[in-house]
């Protein structure tokens, strides 16, 4: 997941992962990785290079009163997958993974309402997600002469897969998740743990309670301001630096800088994601909801990821013991950005034992 400023505050004990305030005084390559580049792009290496240059096409499904953003690569006919992002992301950032498999599947990522460029609704629910991701999947063709696709998550949308693994099993063949952890944010007993054990290690604590925010997002004047506030929740330093501004620039839109002025009538920018999302999501429930998994499951996780410290290591709250587990050496929780070509690699490994 990736925010843009502090949000979050306490909720029900769910599989939301619904994130935390940063504590204030952070350091700067934590609270604004990007700010030293003053709006420039960092260097990328050739394979970022060539991979972002496989443009996916670019549209719009209509699902349940909303207009959802769908990316595909490959052709159809080929085995599908489809990916999910996180909290506050967008489909972009599948984007310099998702060309790694165009040569041997039809491959989608959609942004879920609320999120990227697809609409904003009254009313959000894990119930409305999954049926964003199916008709995505439709719509890419990834049904295409009865087959199924594999459902691949990150974190928040990690979660998504998994619920639609649990309700809707006859969606998909099987799922992956991507660093996902199960649960709402820390309680106050773990927000003291974390602090008592970053303190040991001579680390700045990253966490700290406080009360939701739901309010309009912040416009900032130029595009060089709302980078340097782009950072990354949980908080970490970016892996790779040209990753997390791709990221940041997609994540974007143009808004008035002005109270009343019409939308993209000034140079401001500001966030895309709904920042009343949580406060409209319907979770009641989701723990005595969810259940085992009569699919096809692996978890792919970061070796250093704070959200599965958190929960467990790699999910074993909620995860049948005996699923396939990948450890990214090197990995915090944001593994496309940190180690994305391991990435590529584990999801190659998974897809290819899912086929013997």
């Amino acid at each position: 997941m990736a925010a843009a400023g502090a949000e979050g505050g306490e909720t029900e004990r769910a599989v939301d992962d619904r994130p935390e305030p940063l504590t204030p005084g952070l350091p700067p390559e934590i609270a604004s990785p990007l700010a030293p580049f003053h709006g420039a792009s960092p260097a990328a290496p050739a394979w970022f290079t060539e991979a972002i240059a496989v443009e996916p096409e670019r549209r719009f499904v209509p699902v349940n009163g909303a207009d959802i953003e769908l990316l595909t690569w490959g052709e159809v006919g080929r085995p599908g997958l489809i990916f999910v992002h996180g909290n506050s992301a967008h489909a972009d950032w599948w984007s310099f993974i998702a060309p790694f498999f165009a040569r041997t599947h039809r491959v989608a990522a959609l942004s879920i309402s609320g999120m990227g460029a697809s609409s904003w609704r009254e009313q959000y629910s894990f119930e409305i997600f999954a049926d964003e991701i199916h008709a995505a999947g439709q719509a890419a063709g990834l049904y295409a002469d009865g087959a199924l696709p594999v459902y691949i998550g990150h974190s928040f949308g990690g979660s998504q897969v998994f619920y639609s693994a649990v309700h809707h099993p006859a969606r998909m063949r099987g799922c992956i998740l991507v660093d996902t952890g199960f649960g709402g944010p820390p309680s106050p007993e773990e927000i003291e743990r974390m602090e008592r054990e970053a303190k040991a290690r001579g680390e700045p604590s990253r966490w700290r309670g406080g009360p939701p925010r739901g309010g309009p997002h912040r416009v900032y004047p130029t595009l060089e301001a709302a980078l340097a506030r782009f950072r990354f929740m949980p908080p970490q330093v970016p892996g790779n630096l040209y990753i997390a501004d791709f990221i940041a620039r997609r994540s974007l839109k143009r808004a008035p800088l002005t109270e009343g002025g019409a939308e993209g009538d000034s140079g401001g920018w500001t966030w895309k994601f709904d920042p009343t999302l949580w406060s409209k999501l319907e979770r009641s429930g989701l723990e005595q909801k969810l259940g085992p998994v009569d699919l096809p499951l692996a978890h792919i996780y970061g070796a250093n990821s704070a959200i599965i410290q958190r929960h467990g290591g790699g999910g074993a709250d909620r995860l049948p013991a005996d699923i396939p587990r990948i450890v990214i050496p090197d990995s915090e929780h944001h593994v496309m950005v940190d180690q994305p070509l391991a990435l590529v690699a584990a999801l190659r490994a998974v897809l290819a034992f899912w086929d013997r």
